[in-house]
């Protein structure tokens, strides 16, 4: 057994006794912690695939962002567990019963999978070979010549649907104060800044 093959053992039980924590664990630091445990080991089985891309993505993106804002959240909330957990004990059975259902689903798929003849040839024929590209460049090949409409309209409907968030969640309250650009670009200087002679033992009022 090769360097390879141990670090691919190591990297596959981690990333499975990680998840399985990541749902047992009582405290939900502890929990976020055990996802960015098992980030990191789902990264290190894309290396080893050969896809550093996505590996250094999932870093990225879901280790040093997601996984920190959930970590960020979850210690700055004062949230009480307790009662959450109290409330979820109710809903066990169901969940019990989803939880059996997408196992036989996925042991029905697993069981009547099947490679088509041809597949690892159409598989290969999308990149180029290693030797020519490297993952990261063929995949950029990829994105930003054949695809490039197809990502562009990706990122034209994660635009949408930003402002979309943004317009649903906007309330304009009376009490808030908010940003009058046009008022400040055309405001006066001289009237900008005024010197007030405050005597000892004195304050300023609320409205002068």
């Amino acid at each position: 057994m090769g360097i390879a093959e141990i670090a691919f053992y190591v990297f596959a039980i981690t990333a499975l006794v990680a998840g399985f924590f990541v749902v047992i664990a009582r405290n939900p630091v502890h929990s976020v912690l055990w996802l960015i445990l098992a980030f990191l080991s789902s990264a290190g089985l894309f290396v080893l695939l050969g896809a550093e891309f996505v590996a250094m993505l999932l870093v990225i993106v879901y280790v040093g962002a997601v996984a920190v804002l959930f970590l960020f959240v979850v210690m700055m909330l004062d949230v009480d567990f307790e009662e959450l957990k109290g409330q979820m004990a109710q809903y066990m059975p169901l969940a019990g019963l989803i939880g059996v259902i997408l196992l036989m689903e996925m042991g029905l798929a697993y069981g009547t999978w099947t490679f088509a003849p041809d597949a690892m040839g159409l598989r290969d024929a999308v990149a180029p070979p290693l030797a020519e590209a490297h993952n990261t460049e063929a995949l950029g090949r990829l994105i930003y010549t054949k695809y490039v409409h197809l990502f562009e309209l990706a990122g034209l409907v994660l635009l949408v649907a930003m402002i979309g968030a943004i317009a649903l969640t906007l309330r304009h309250r009376v009490n808030v104060k908010r940003q009058d650009v046009l008022a400040q670009m055309y405001r006066d200087p001289a009237k900008a800044l005024e010197l007030r002679d405050v005597k000892p033992g004195q304050g300023l009022s609320n409205g002068r």
